[in-house]
């Protein structure tokens, strides 16, 4: 038995056959399960000779008919599609840089039967740093909506797990940069293989300014002083 029929039996299991029921003749959550296959194929990117990096973060659009069932199962399909996305990558050696996700989302102009979808290749990023409950006037790096404080003189960065900001990218060099806090606060690289990059351009010091955007690989983070 194929992922795909795996996936399928999975999901019927999990709603005591309400699927069968209930998409007779709108999407199938299998057919969302096909395309985020293609998509992973088609947007893959081969890093080196031993990894080949897919997205990992999924966005599928429905119309209005078919978002609305689906949402009855929104949880349920999410998961279940998540780890559709793992076992597919796991079988066909792919590499995914953070946690799948897939999110359902809707798009008024499509009509029934119809979806699309949307991925990125998003990095997993930890701080070993405590965030403070409510961060006030506090130097910070924000990726996603969340905030990773600066809360020492030198914050470093990279995918080194002594790192105080580790970001799960292949492209991102075990310390990568560091930001340091002074009267400036200055963005240093340290020699990393794939360099830092600001506005599309590689840095090896810079200033920061709020609202300021840092590239390291696929990551980005925008800096913010208050």
């Amino acid at each position: 038995m194929g992922l795909l029929e795996r996936f399928e039996d999975s999901l019927d299991r999990l709603v005591n056959g309400a699927f069968a029921r209930a998409f007779k003749s709108e999407v199938q959550p299998v057919e969302l399960a096909a395309a985020l296959q293609r998509e992973m194929d088609d947007r893959c990117a081969v890093v080196d000779r031993d990894r080949t990096v897919v997205p990992n973060v999924f966005t599928v659009e429905l119309s209005d008919h078919d978002y609305q069932r689906l949402a009855v199962f929104n949880d349920e399909v999410c998961i279940e599609l998540a780890g559709y996305v793992q076992a597919y990558a796991d079988q066909q050696g792919y590499l995914l840089i953070g946690s799948p996700q897939v999110h359902l989302g809707l798009d008024h102009e499509l009509e029934t039967g119809l979806f699309r979808v949307r991925s990125d290749a998003r990095a997993d990023v930890q701080s070993r740093l405590r965030e403070p409950a409510v961060i006030t006037n506090q130097p910070r790096l924000v990726i996603d909506d969340v905030s990773y404080p600066l809360l020492q003189p030198v914050t470093r960065l990279g995918r080194s797990t002594d790192s105080d900001i580790r970001i799960d990218d292949p492209a991102a060099s075990r310390h990568h940069c560091e930001v340091v806090l002074g009267q400036a606060v200055l963005l240093r690289d340290l020699n990393s293989t794939n360099g830092t990059y600001v506005a599309d351009r590689k840095v090896a010091e810079l200033p920061l300014v709020d609202g300021t955007t840092i590239r390291i690989g696929s990551t980005e983070f925008t800096y913010r002083d208050q």
